[in-house]
Order: C-alpha cells, then structure tokens, then sequence
C-alpha cells in the first residue's frame, strides 16, 4: 500500500493549480515549438530557442507568482474552495505572464550580447541612423550647403547630421588639431617624473624643495607662449631664463621671437635659431636699435644678406657672439670688423669651418684695439700662423681656442709670451701636440691667470706639471680642467712608464697651490693619477672651503673610500661626476644638497643623502 505524504501548499503552488499549468503542460508546449523551429531554422537552433523558452516559462511563472501578492493567494483560496474567477481577471493574469516573458527575454539578450561581444541586427532598429549618400553621388554639404561630390574621405557634420564638402572637412580637421595640441599630457607615472627630474640635474636647473616664484612663471609662460604679448620692463635676469628655456624646449620660432626684442633692450641672447629665418634676423636689427649685446646661437640663416643690414645700420655692438653661421663669406667679417670692430670688447666665433681664418685673424689687432676677449671654436681654417699673430694684441684678457688644424708647440709658446702677463683665462682645447715647454712658458709669462684649462693633450707629462704648480708665481687658481691630458696611443693602457699627462705628483702639486681658493676642478679620463695621490689630497686633515665642483669620470682609482673623503673635505660642494668609477658601489650616500652624478646603476644619479 503506498503512501502519500503531504504538507503546507506555498502560493506557488495554489496559483499554478488554479491556471492550470503544470511541468507536464510546460514541457508538451516547449516539444511543440521545438518542432516547429526545428523546421524552420534547424534541429541545433530549434532545441536552443525551446530550451529557452522552457526556461523562460518557468521564470516567468514564478516572476508572476511572487509579484500577485496576496490578494492572489486569497483568490487562489477562493478558487479552491469552489468560486471560478472571471474571464477579465484570467485576460489579465495572462497579459502580465506575457509582459513577465518579454522582459526575461529581453534581459537574456542583453547579456549575450555583453558575453560575446557583438550586436544582432534582430536586436536593435537601425531606422533612426540618417542614410548617407554613397561615394560618387552629389550631396549638399551640411555646414556651408554648398553642392558636392562624395568621396570614401567625406567627413559627416559634428552633429552626424550629414557630409562636409571637402573645405569644410578641412577647417574640422585644423580644429581637431588644435584641440589635440592644447590637450594637456597627463603624467605617465614615476619613471617619467624620475627622467625629468635627472635632466633637470644634468643641466644644473635642479634645485631641492620647493620651486621658485620666478620658475613657475617661466614654466606658466612656457606653456602657454601663443598668449604673450611683451616681456617688456622685466629684469635681464628673467628675461635670460626664459630665453634659456624656450631654447631647450625648442620654442624659439618667427611668432615668440617679439617677445624678447625690445626697443630699448641693451642685451639679445638667442640660444637657438634653428627655426629662424633670414628675415626673423633682420628684424632683430630693425627692432634694437640700441643694443650693445648680441649673442646668437644654431644662426644657420645669418648670411651676408643679414650682415650687410647690420652693416647699414648705426649699432654699436660691444659683445658679437656668432654659432653656427657658417655661409657667412669672408667678405662680409673683413667689412664687418673694419667697420664696427673699434668698438668691439668680446668676440666669439663658434664653427664658422673656412671663413675666418688667418687672413682676419692677423689683422684683429688694428681692427679691435679694445678687443679683451676672443673665443675661436671648431675653426678649420686657422693655422699656426694665425696663432701668433694673436699675440699682437695686447688688450686680450680672456682667450680660449679649439681649432681643427694642429697647432705646433713654439705657436703656443709665442702667444703666450707676448700676451700670457694679462692673460686671467686661457682656455686651449684639443691640442695634442702641447707639451712641456708650453707649460714652462704659462709659468714663466702667466701671473694673472684666474682660469686654465688645456684638454686633450698627449705630449704634456706629469713632471711637466708638477714643476709648473711648484713655486709658482702666480695667484691660486679657480678654475682647472686637465680632461683626458694622457697618451691615448698606449697599447696597454694602464702602463705609463714615462708619466704621461697628469699623474699622481702633479695632482699633488696642484692641489697644493690651488686647492684653498679652488672653485671647479675636472680631471676626468687623467687614469693615471693614483689612489693614494687620492688619499693624501683629501685627507681627513685637508678641507678645500670653495670647491663647489669636482668631475674624476673614468680615473679608475676612484672607490667609495675616495668619494667619502671628497664629500668631507669640500664642505661646500654641490656636484661630484665619477662616470665610468667601476668601483663606486650603488650604496655609496652623498651629503644633503650635493648631486653625485655617474653613478653605476640604473639611475646614475644619487642626490639627498642622508648625511
């Protein structure tokens, strides 16, 4: 005999009962319509969509029980006990169950589509999108209505309203890149602030703490240099930072050049005319009448077109620093220099390669009587001969030459007897045939000499300085750079049995005469001065109060210990540069405010130190 158990019926249940729905009804319904897809689309898409349906039935039963509430359930108790409801009510039971189906299928189809990606065509009307003519059909353009040809590059209106003709797609495109341009770049996170902040350290504009009102405003002005209008009635000062800036970020163009020529500004500095043109340097000329400084740097268009402006012009220049002006004919410097040479106090030619050579030098003295400084950089013409006659002239205080052509020692020797007594800086750069005896004559004719720097030398030797910082008779130095002064021929590169370039007992020697008054030194690439020249030098009982700069790159005696003691001997330095110290650890910490640049990690720069 078998048994029935029974228990409390749910509203579920009652209401299924009533409208006469059971699995069995549910499941022969969804079997019908199975089949009946199945003829039309295929057996696969046909159990897929009565599967569906089955489910969504079901779904939508108990949607529409649970939302009956309970005057449902007391109709379904009403019904039960033997009262039949109305047709009306059964209409509206029926109306909801459909409404309820709709909706769960719908909710499906949103989430297909999300799942994989793609819309169905069936899924959504495209009536309201405007149909735009084909490519090769005539339209009237949306913005001016005028009457044009589609093309595949037609642009639609910014409201999607229709085609542009080809002028109109054009200004679009013109504001799109405007609107790109004053777009401001988000950060890309810390390692971009980190390459930032190493550049600024590279090239001295770094500065601890917060940042200065005046570089704010340079940067502010930077940013937005299309809204200036004049930088009149500021300090020379600030106008120099800012020309320095928009020279590094390349801003210095035809539309912000105006800003730094003024009527009555005494000083133009330049540093980077690349995107000038013949014109844009005219018009320097015509705007400043009064200027007496001209510094102008990458002057690729400065030609003998500009050169005869200036030379019909009553401008009375006193400083004419020239870069990169190298289509400027020899002509045009003798006219120039015999002109307005008289007044002239510093000159600086910079690669000017075939067009300043000995011919003019050898007549400077007649034609710059005043002349105190001459800066020779990068020529290719001037010669030894054109090296003597430099010692003519006996108003040269600051002379610095990098010349191209070898330049023999007795040249060398001869200028610096006639000139060497007045001299306060001599700069000789890539001169590798300088030896001894040019030191002999420095020591014998120099007692005035505030800076000396003689790089790339191969023939100079280490008893070659020490005699000449032995007794010398002039004041201590402040400024010394011995780059790379060492036989770079050697085949075994750390043997130098005849002490060639700057050694240990010539690094002593000079660090004893100038070392209390010593602002910058640079012995970089001199490998052959010792560690324990090193040691002794910046010894715990020596203190150097004004070195502010030190560069050992590449001596390779140069460790932690070494770069411990530097950092305790020069209370006041502010950089120290050891590229290629192999034997400098990356745990080496550096005083609070000093830059220690060089080091061999992955940053390569230590600064804030703990000390």
């Amino acid at each position: 005999m078998s048994r029935h158990v029974t228990g409390p019926r749910s509203a579920l249940t009652d209401y299924l009962a009533v409208n006469n729905i059971s699995a069995t009804r549910i499941r022969r319904e969804a079997e019908q319509r199975r089949g009946a897809a199945a003829t039309e689309h295929g057996n696969s898409e046909g159990q897929n969509g009565v599967a569906e349906e089955s489910s969504v039935a079901e779904e939508a039963a108990a949607v529409t029980a649970t939302e009956a509430g309970p005057s449902t359930r007391l109709r379904t108790r009403s019904a039960r006990n033997g009262r039949t409801e109305s047709n009306a009510d059964q209409e509206k039971k029926k109306k909801a169950q459909n409404q309820a189906i709709e909706k769960i299928k719908a909710e499906k189809a949103a989430k297909r589509r999300k799942k994989n990606n793609e819309d169905d065509e069936d899924d959504f009307d495209l009536d309201f999108l405007p149909k735009l003519p084909l490519p090769g059909q005539r339209d009237n353009c949306a913005d001016c209505g005028q009457r044009f040809t589609v093309t595949p590059y037609s642009r639609t209106g910014p409201d999607g309203g229709g085609l542009l003709c080809m002028s109109c797609s054009r200004d679009l495109n013109e504001k799109d890149k405007q609107a790109k341009k004053r777009k401001n770049r988000t950060s890309t996170g810390p390692v971009g602030k980190r390459r930032q902040v190493q550049s600024t350290i590279m090239d001295g504009s770094f500065q601890l703490g917060a940042p200065s009102l005046v570089s704010l405003c340079v940067n502010t002005l930077a940013k937005n240099a299309h809204l200036a209008d004049s930088l009149e009635n500021m300090p020379e000062r600030s106008v120099e930072a800012i020309a320095q800036h928009f020279s590094r970020h390349r801003l210095v163009n035809p539309e912000t050049l105006p800003l730094f020529l003024q009527p009555s500004a005494s000083t133009i500095q330049v540093y980077d005319c690349a995107y000038l043109g013949l014109q844009d340097l005219i018009k320097i000329f015509q705007t400043c009448p009064k200027m007496k400084h001209l510094r102008l740097r990458n002057a690729i268009q400065f030609k003998d077109e500009v050169m005869d402006f200036l030379l019909s012009r009553h401008i009375q220049l006193e400083t004419f620093s020239l870069h990169g002006a190298n289509l400027l004919s020899e002509d045009r410097w003798e006219k120039f220099l015999s002109t307005k040479g008289e007044h002239l106090v510093k000159l600086s030619v910079w690669f000017t390669d075939r067009h300043f050579g000995d011919n003019i030098v050898s007549r400077l003295h007649s034609w710059c009587p005043k002349l105190e400084r001459l800066k020779i950089d990068g020529n290719q013409e001037l010669t030894s001969e054109g090296v003597k006659t430099i010692g003519k002239m006996q108003s040269i205080r600051q002379l610095y030459l990098r010349i191209t052509q070898k330049i023999t020692p007795k040249a060398l020797v001869s200028l610096i007897r006639d000139i060497g007594a007045k001299l306060e800086v001599l700069v000789l750069a890539d001169v590798p045939e300088c030896n001894d005896e040019v030191l002999g004559a420095i020591k014998s004719h120099c007692t005035a000499l505030r800076k000396l720097r003689i790089m790339e030398s191969e023939h100079v030797t280490d008893e070659g300085f020490t005699d000449l910082f032995t007794n010398w008779s002039n004041p201590p130095l402040r400024n010394i750079s011995f780059t790379a002064c060492r036989h770079l021929d050697s085949i075994v590169p750390r043997d130098n049995p005849d002490k060639v370039g700057l050694c240990s007992d010539g690094f002593r020697a000079m660090m004893e005469h100038s070392g209390q008054k010593l602002k910058q030194l640079d012995v970089s690439s001199c490998r052959h001065v010792g560690r324990e020249a090193f040691e002794e030098v910046f010894s715990e009982s020596k203190t150097y109060p004004e070195l502010l700069s030190i560069d050992v790159s590449f001596c390779e005696d140069a460790d932690d210990l070494i770069v411990g003691r530097i950092f305790r001997s020069c209370p006041a330095l502010k950089e120290l540069k050891v590229f290629g110290c192999m034997r400098i650890s990356q745990g080496v910490q550096p005083p609070r405010n000093v830059v220690l640049l060089g080091v061999p990690n992955a940053m390569g720069v230590e600064i804030n130190g703990t000390w």
